[in-house]
């Protein structure tokens, strides 16, 4: 939004501060300025000059040959515009000169004739974006006169950012209020020049029915679509007289980049930019009576609007109606047969107010964004909309003459009521950290424009303050806790201490499901791999759902498989000469639907792939590439932790030919049921461009559980405070019985005080039966209240020995 400096001045006769406090100032409140551009910079050199001929340059059919009249004498200028006149006014910059832009004029011949001179555009003059044509000064000027002196540039414009929820603050008057020393109480608006006597408007009580017998003014309107249109109003303005606004209304558009038209268009223009509340103006002869009519589009209906385009119209959309079908499309742009010319007599007015969010989606359907749309949009003031029709007819009888009818058409269909919020201070603390009484709130709300009143009853601590929400406020602060933010902006962020206060971690456990994806990502991380990240879209030959609006046509489907995305990321390695890759990627995979009408099936994915060596190349040991045992060992403890209840390796079935694994290098992890959890191993030849240089491609992918089981949470243990006592034991174990049977033996019967159980030692040969193993363990004794005995350990040692032999068949071994 674009603010000139001296028109916030006049709406604030208070305000003192630069340009550069008031920016300062604005970012403070949550609306940065991201430019500040002062508007005579750069100009001084421009004159204003007087076109006396145009003539057709012999050499080029799209020149002219112009005579200048720029206060120093007839000059001849080539000149490239389209709309260069005889008569008219124009910028100049005289031989010498240095625009904007920094591109000094200096005399030249453009084919074969002299041109001593430029007649400058707004772009050019870094005043607009128009470098369609030459700026053409409207009205009557003196040639050789300083532009900025004339034009009045000795301003200043601010661009201000506007957030999507702030639309108050897309108008002169809506900065104003959060910049006015005063507050609300310290804005007023500037009297009209030219202007004899404010015209005696009245309009409907907007509480009364809107069945009620209200009096309306010479038009009739009707509201057919309460639900998009919840209050029309129509001023009749006879007898003006259109043409180029006066000097000053001019500069006030020019000051924020906009461009005159006319007095009655420039009239709107002027509202919307200072009191933020879109207007339009329809040709009163060429409306087709007896009423306006705010409805819905029917089916076929069309408009030519203001920008000359035929646009059809869907049936949703609201529309501003006459008997012969829709001159005006609401909230966004008004038609061409109804426009407002030099030959128009009479105007209507209109004001309404539009939904927000069927105004968004008529303009998006349309392809198109207006001033008005971008408002309307965000909502605009529904308590100043009489401020705007009474401002908009007193500057239209100051610049076009004419007589207003007394009586406007005020047609309220849904009367808008304020919302009351209460705030509660200690919430205000709670939140905050800070305590705000209650004078300090009503010091900060207050020149918001939000009255608040103070209920008696209940203790000042605990009772809340009842807050009047504004109507410019109506669509942004509807809960307590936006009150709250109000608080902290106008209080200011940087004034908080900087020390935190007291706080209670959340106990709400995360889903089981992202525990166990960062549990994994851990393990992963560990083992020296990097964590990638890869869009779900994928190529149609790659998924099996197909995405509705794809972002690109090469990616029209979502991924059912996370290695060909990874695959994707090796070869884009590969081509800059990586040769050990390790990635890993965690995500969601996307099948058919179960049944017909229901959602894609999802799935929550781990896949690896590995190429190259195992470890970083180091001095001290030669270079080991990565090979079988290292894929399946990540497998295995992927698997592991991925808390699947039962889980087997198998060689690898039907899944190769579609994941196209060398069968003689590869598994395949089945779960209950023999339902198929994963698959890795080593990648065929061809599935991935490879260089020759590179070693083998490994690669696994293990489906999630959809609702994991919850890890035990841990559970604080003290420190021992007394010694252990450790005891090794060698057994004569038979080949057939597994050395962790052997240790689960041990743990059942070692009692309360065997703390660890470790395998130390593996022995085979001499002394060692044939078809046995010599197994040593040490077994680990403490007590956490007393230090053991040794009638403690071997009362233990006893019943392990007795459990080995009649349980699992295992002697100890002899010395």
């Amino acid at each position: 939004m674009n603010i000139g400096y001296q028109w916030l001045r006049a709406l604030v006769p208070e305000l003192t501060a630069a340009p550069e406090e008031i920016a300062e100032m604005l970012a403070m409140r949550g609306a940065p300025v991201e430019d500040l551009l002062h508007l005579g910079e750069g100009l001084e050199d421009i004159v204003i000059a007087r076109v006396e001929a145009v003539r057709p340059h012999p050499n080029a059919d799209r020149l002219s040959l112009c005579t200048v009249e720029g206060g120093e004498g007839e000059i001849q200028v080539v000149c490239g515009a389209p709309n260069v006149r005889a008569g008219a006014y124009y910028p100049f910059a005289p031989v010498g000169a240095t625009l904007p832009g920094g591109m000094k004029i200096r005399k030249a011949k453009i084919r074969g004739e002299s041109s001593v001179g430029m007649l400058c555009s707004e772009k050019e003059l870094a005043l607009g974006r128009d470098s369609g044509g030459i700026m053409e000064l409207r009205g009557a000027w003196t040639p050789g006169a300083s532009m900025v002196d004339a034009l009045r540039l000795d301003d200043a414009r601010l661009d201000v950012e506007v957030t999507p929820n702030r639309g108050d603050l897309l108008s002169h008057l809506g900065v104003a209020r959060e910049v006015s020393p005063a507050g609300v109480d310290g804005v007023r608006l500037p009297a009209i020049p030219g202007l004899d006597a404010s015209p005696e408007l009245r309009f409907a009580d907007a509480d009364a029915d809107a069945d009620a017998d209200i009096p309306s003014g010479s038009v009739a309107v009707r509201i057919e679509d309460a639900d998009l249109c919840s209050r029309y109003i129509a001023a009749v303005v006879r007898g003006i007289t259109v043409g180029p606004s006066p000097e000053w209304l001019q500069a006030r558009l020019r000051s924020v980049g906009a461009r005159p038209i006319n007095n009655v268009v420039d009239a709107t223009n002027y509202v919307l930019l200072e009191l933020g509340h879109p207007l339009h103006a329809f040709d009163l002869r060429t409306l087709k009576g007896p009423e306006i009519i705010v409805r819905r589009v029917k089916k076929g209906e069309a408009i030519r609007t203001l920008d000359d385009v035929e646009r059809k119209l869907a049936p949703d959309m609201l529309a501003i109606c006459d008997a012969a079908g829709p001159v005006a499309i609401a909230g966004v742009m008004g038609g061409a047969d109804t426009e407002v010319t030099e030959e128009s007599q009479a105007i209507l007015l209109e004001c309404a107010l539009f939904e927000p969010a069927s105004t968004r989606a008529t303009r998006r359907a349309l392809g198109m964004s207006t001033d008005a749309s971008y408002r309307f949009e965000r909502g605009v003031d529904p308590e100043g909309m009489e401020r705007a029709v009474r401002r908009a007819v007193e500057i239209i009888l100051a610049t076009a003459g004419g007589e207003a009818e007394p009586q406007t058409t005020d047609v309220v269909a849904r009367p808008f009521e304020r919302v009351e919020v209460a705030l509660r201070p200690a919430r205000v603390e709670k939140v905050l950290g800070v305590p705000f009484e209650e004078a300090r709130i009503r010091e900060i709300l207050e020149p918001l424009g939000f009255p608040v009143d103070a209920p008696g009853g209940a203790a000042s601590g605990d009772r809340a303050l009842s807050v009047s929400v504004p109507g410019f406020r109506s669509y942004d602060v509807r809960r307590e806790i936006d009150l709250v933010e109000e608080i902290a902006r106008v209080h200011g962020f940087d004034r908080f201490p900087d020390v935190l206060g007291a706080f209670r971690p959340g106990t709400v456990p995360d889903d089981a499901l992202f525990g166990l994806q960062d549990e994994l990502r851990g393990l992963l991380v560990a083992r020296g791999l990097l964590e990638a990240q890869t869009p779900a879209f994928a190529p149609a030959a790659e998924g099996d759902v197909e995405v509705l609006n794809p972002v690109s046509a090469e990616d029209g489907a979502l991924r059912r498989s996370l290695l060909p995305a990874l695959f994707r990321r090796m070869e884009y390695n590969f081509a800059r000469g990586a040769r050990d890759i390790r990635l890993f990627e965690t995500g969601t995979v996307f099948g058919p639907p179960p049944k017909k009408g229901e959602r894609p099936h999802e799935e929550t994915r781990i896949a690896v792939v590995l190429t190259g060596d195992r470890e970083p190349a180091h001095w001290a040991t030669p270079p080991m590439p990565v090979d079988l045992w290292e894929v399946k060992g990540i497998l295995e403890a992927v698997l592991g932790g991925s808390r699947h209840p039962e889980w087997a390796l198998d060689s690898i079935g039907d899944i190769a030919a579609a994941t196209r694994f060398d069968r003689d290098a590869a598994w395949e992890a089945r779960g209950e049921d023999g339902v198929v959890l994963g698959y890795g191993g080593r990648v065929a030849a061809g599935v991935v461009d490879a260089p020759a240089w590179a070693g083998d491609l490994w690669a696994l992918e293990i489906v999630l559980p959809e609702n994991p089981d919850a890890p035990e949470p841990p559970l604080f243990r003290a420190l021992p405070h007394f010694p252990g006592v450790a005891r090794d034991v060698a057994l004569i174990v038979p080949d057939a019985v597994p050395a962790d049977e052997v240790a689960r033996v041990i743990g059942a019967h070692g009692g309360e005080y065997l703390e660890r159980v470790q395998l130390f030692d593996l022995y085979r040969g001499e002394g060692i039966p044939e078809s046995s193993r010599s197994i040593a363990f040490r077994l680990h004794f403490r007590s956490p209240e007393r230090t053991l005995t040794d009638a403690d350990v071997e009362a233990a040692m006893k019943r392990i020995d007795e459990a080995l032999r009649e349980e699992a068949g295992v002697q100890p071994r002899g010395p």
